[in-house]
């Protein structure tokens, strides 16, 4: 996918969020050990430093949602990040996104930490993120 593409992605899949540039979406591609899987409809973004892997990003375009591509493109980080050395995997998922936690949960990742009022939300509140891992 070409930056523009993930950065129109992430426009329709987080409407409510801050949207990154395709300037932002090129400068991570571009990073070493960048990994990004899946396609236009569903996308993980990450990286691997030294035998750790990161996700910043999972985009699922709304259209496409609950057909399991977002599944499939973790799964193909997960072997990606793990065939450049990778023995485990972390993010963080707002407390109050229950798609995405049912999704990593059911991927095998579990709660190592929380981040207290992480994530502001329109109305003024916050909401915590919870630090998820994946040990392969």
């Amino acid at each position: 996918m070409t930056p523009a593409e993930m950065a129109a992605l992430m426009a329709r899949a987080m409407p409510d969020a801050r949207p990154w540039s395709e300037a932002e979406f090129a400068e991570l591609a571009a990073r070493p050990g960048a990994i990004l899987t899946g396609d236009a409809r569903a996308l993980v973004i990450g990286n691997v430093v030294t035998d750790e892997a990161e996700i910043f990003m999972v985009l699922t375009d709304p259209a496409h949602r609950r057909q399991g591509l977002a599944r499939a493109a973790l799964a193909q980080f997960e072997q990606a990040v793990r065939d450049a050395g990778a023995h485990r995997a972390i993010l963080d998922v707002a407390a109050d996104n229950r798609a995405a936690r049912a999704l990593y949960e059911g991927a095998g990742y579990g709660r190592i930490a929380e981040r207290r009022a992480y994530y502001p939300r329109a109305n003024g509140d916050a909401v915590s993120a919870l630090l998820l891992e994946k040990r392969f």
